[in-house]
């Protein structure tokens, strides 16, 4: 799977958001601008020894990213509509794509690809859930359906690969 952070800005939910990944096996996409530096302490001591594992690329732009990740099955993560995040089937190598913290994913973004705009349900009234959070909801949603697919269960069975093969 792939999560995709459009222009994050705090690298607590960043450094999160990659130990999710690196434990998931889920590459982690970066688009700038970014917040903050990538050589943060703060980012690394949120993600803990799972930085150095993680899979990451990085881009300088939304242009960039849909350029250099040509047919990619992008889901679009908003507040602002579309179906909720359980009634979509994902398969394995789907992107995740998450907007920044105090904005989200931009309007004309999200106009182009309303299609594959999903949302988490809340109460009225919430305006959203934090992006680590809401990353660990639709990623293991869409490694439950997919069988978690590489991932160690509870059981102690390894179904394809194993945490730092």
């Amino acid at each position: 799977m792939n999560v995709v952070l459009l222009e994050p800005e705090i690298h607590y939910n960043t450094g999160n958001i990659g130990r999710t990944c690196a434990a998931t096996g889920s590459r982690l996409h970066l688009i700038g601008p970014l917040g903050f530096s990538l050589s943060d302490s703060h980012l690394k001591r949120a993600g803990l020894d799972y930085w150095r594992e993680l899979d990451l690329s990085v881009y300088d732009s939304y242009d960039d990213f849909i350029i250099k990740n040509p047919g990619a099955d992008i889901y679009y993560a908003t507040t602002k509509g579309g179906a909720p995040y359980t009634d979509i089937s994902y398969s394995p190598g789907d992107y995740f794509m998450f907007g920044k913290e105090s904005a989200g994913i931009p309007e004309r973004v999200l106009s182009e690809n309303y299609a594959r705009c999903v949302r988490i349900p809340m109460l009225e009234g919430a305006r959203s859930l934090n992006l680590a959070n809401s990353v660990a909801v639709l990623l293991y949603e869409a490694l439950r359906q997919t069988g978690f697919e590489s991932l160690k269960l509870t059981n102690g069975e390894v179904l394809n690969k194993s945490f730092r093969q």
